[in-house]
């Protein structure tokens, strides 16, 4: 089924957003909706920005972090070693 049987489209605008690379992308958009403020570029994936002067800035990425290590954000190794100390001790019947 091709546009001609469907009737008419509705109009529609284009609007050009910038990603922090440079890279352009051109969607299209109800002429009545209005476009949002940022944009996923197609090609790279980073935030894009209808300012091609000023693109959103690239997301900062937080490394990987381990079980482990949000527990250390969490607890000191004093509170670590007591906590160590009573499970050993719980185990032991003591």
């Amino acid at each position: 089924m091709g546009e001609a049987e469907r009737g008419e489209t509705a109009p529609r605008i284009w609007v050009s957003f910038w990603c922090a690379r440079g890279h352009e992308s051109r969607p299209s958009f109800a002429a009545d909706a209005a476009p949002p403020t940022e944009w996923e570029c197609p090609r790279c994936g980073l935030p894009a920005g209808p300012d091609q002067e000023n693109p959103p800035a690239p997301p900062k990425i937080e490394p990987y972090k381990t079980h482990l290590a949000y527990v250390k954000e969490r607890r000191s190794d004093e509170d670590g070693a007591t906590i160590l100390a009573e499970a050993i001790a719980k185990l032991r019947g003591n």
